[in-house]
């Protein structure tokens, strides 16, 4: 919901740098475009979620309103090193929910956006179009648990949790 979105940005009193999408499902990128666009910033997705966000089928907003379909501004590969805000952001490609599932690590602040990758005590599902769950365990096992225990990791949805923890106690990482 862009407006409600643009409301928390008021609200909050932040100004907006940069919209960074994790994959392309129509619950995390609908209102991307509109909140880009009212804020006068950039969109920024992993080149392999391309045809994800352009197609309605694939990004599965066909199935609960009208069909959506998007084009980043920035196109993103695994291992690129963004500076937005101020900040410095490590892009991980983390495929497995979908091809282009992407992590946002932001090293010298501690903490994992996560998207629907990593979830606290599992992962994220693979049974949409271009998901897989080796993938997706492989991404996590490789990719995710060779940070930092004390890293704070934010999903997609649910509750925050830790690398430590997921470590200890996520089946998927074992």
């Amino acid at each position: 919901d862009a407006y409600m979105i643009q409301n928390m940005i008021t609200m909050s009193g932040c100004e907006l740098k940069a919209v960074l999408l994790t994959h392309g499902h129509f619950d995390h990128m609908t209102a991307a475009k509109a909140v880009c666009v009212k804020n006068h910033v950039n969109l920024y997705a992993n080149e392999a979620e391309r045809e994800m966000l352009a197609d309605p089928q694939m990004n599965l907003s066909i199935n609960y309103q009208e069909g959506v379909s998007i084009e980043a501004d920035c196109w993103l590969k695994d291992g690129e090193q963004l500076h937005i805000a101020g900040m410095d952001i490590s892009v991980i490609h983390t495929p497995g929910h979908t091809s282009g599932g992407t992590c946002y690590y932001f090293k010298e602040a501690g903490f994992l956006f996560s998207g629907d990758t990593l979830f606290m005590a599992s992962v994220g599902r693979t049974d949409f179009p271009t998901g897989s769950m080796s993938q997706i365990v492989r991404s996590v096992k490789e990719k995710l648990m060779i940070l930092p225990d004390d890293t704070k990791v934010f999903p997609g949805h649910g509750e925050s949790t830790s690398i430590g923890y997921e470590r200890k106690f996520n089946p998927y990482c074992q």
